[in-house]
This record gives structure tokens, C-alpha cells and sequence, in this order.
């Protein structure tokens, strides 16, 4: 069972403030992560003791941040492009890692509320539009909030690489742009040492 350590009304409203908006998206991302801490019995992790993997850049990826602690600048925030509601969390502590994935079905589509986003996304959307369309998000994403985390994803423990901790690495100008840039990232084009996107120009 989901602890119920986690204040759900107050630490979504932190992924909300982080993410811009409230979403259904950001709620499924908020349920998985709080699947996530409790089967590993963690909490937030202040350094690099969780890492976590996403396989989606939609809203959720924000909640997992949020929930776990892991970002980007740590470096145990991991991104796949898998196009998938699923996420991983490890514990470097003892070395466990588990995975859900949203199962099919759970949520059906709402036809209404998809109509009403192409609308959105092609700047044809009313007033009166664009105010049902966050009616209905709202609505959706409570719903997920009320819903047993564990009946919206599969959960399965799984292996996992992981990351060495972070480095700190010596940046070089590029020998083109003159951008700093980090040491191991530079390469070597002509007998110049370039960054990448001038590499790419240079070959």
C-alpha cells in the first residue's frame, strides 16, 4: 500500500507550483512517484541517493523532480525518449530499483476534452472553450488524485546502470566560438579543439 506519509494535497500543490499548471499529467507523474518512495522506503533525496529514469518528456517527468529530488543539474535525473508513462527510481543506499508503468486502459479518453485541445493547440479555441477545457483537466487530474496510485501503473522491481555520482569537470574555450566548455566534451577537428556544435560545422 502507498504511504501515506505523503501529504497528497500539499506536496502536489508544490509540483504545481514548479510545473506552472495544474494537469492530469503532472497528477499521474505525482501518483507514480509516490508509488516509487514508498516501495523503496525512501524519501526526497537531498544529493544524488535516488537517481530516477523517465521514459516520457511530459508533464509527470516535472512531479518525479519534484517528489524524488533528482533533476537534471544532480545528474540522476535520466531522460529516455520512449514515449511511455513510465518511470524508474533507484537507491544508490542499497542498490534497488523499481519501475512502474501507466497500465492501458485505466484512462479513457475523454472526446470532448481532445477536441477541445486541438482546438487549443490551433488557436481556434473560444473563451467559452478554452474555460470548459480547464474545467475538464481540473477534473481529470483530481480524479487521478482520488485514484489508488497502484491501480493506475503496473509495478514491477527491475535492474538498473547506475550513473557514477556527478564530477566536476574543467571547461576550455572552443577554439572556434570560444565558449567554455567542458574538457571531456570538446573535440579535436584539424588539430583544433572544438565544442560540438561547431565540431558538426567544421567536419
Amino acid at each position: 500500500m502507498v504511504s501515506e506519509k505523503i501529504p497528497v494535497s500539499e506536496s502536489f500543490a508544490t509540483c504545481v507550483d514548479f510545473h506552472g499548471h495544474l494537469c492530469p499529467g503532472l497528477a499521474l507523474g505525482f501518483q507514480a512517484a509516490r508509488i516509487l518512495l514508498s516501495c523503496l522506503d525512501a524519501s526526497k533525496a537531498p544529493d544524488e541517493e535516488l537517481v530516477a529514469l523517465v521514459e516520457t518528456d511530459a508533464c509527470g517527468a516535472d512531479a518525479i523532480q519534484v517528489m524524488t529530488g533528482c533533476t537534471f543539474g544532480k545528474g540522476n535525473f535520466i531522460f529516455r525518449d520512449y514515449g511511455k508513462h513510465a518511470f524508474t527510481l533507484a537507491s544508490r543506499k542499497t542498490g534497488r530499483a523499481v519501475r512502474v508503468c501507466l497500465k492501458p486502459d485505466v484512462l479513457e479518453p475523454n472526446p470532448e476534452h481532445v477536441s477541445l485541445f486541438e482546438k487549443i493547440q490551433k488557436d481556434e479555441a473560444s473563451s467559452r472553450d478554452k474555460e470548459r477545457f480547464w474545467t475538464l483537466h481540473k477534473t481529470r487530474a483530481e480524479m487521478i488524485l482520488k485514484t489508488d496510485p497502484e491501480s493506475l501503473f503496473k509495478t514491477e522491481e527491475v535492474g538498473i546502470d547506475l550513473p557514477p555520482k556527478a564530477t566536476i569537470t574543467p571547461s576550455e574555450p572552443c577554439e572556434i566560438c570560444g565558449e567554455l566548455t567542458k574538457v571531456d566534451l570538446l573535440q579535436e577537428i584539424d588539430g583544433k579543439r572544438l565544442c560540438i556544435p561547431c565540431a558538426r560545422v567544421n567536419r
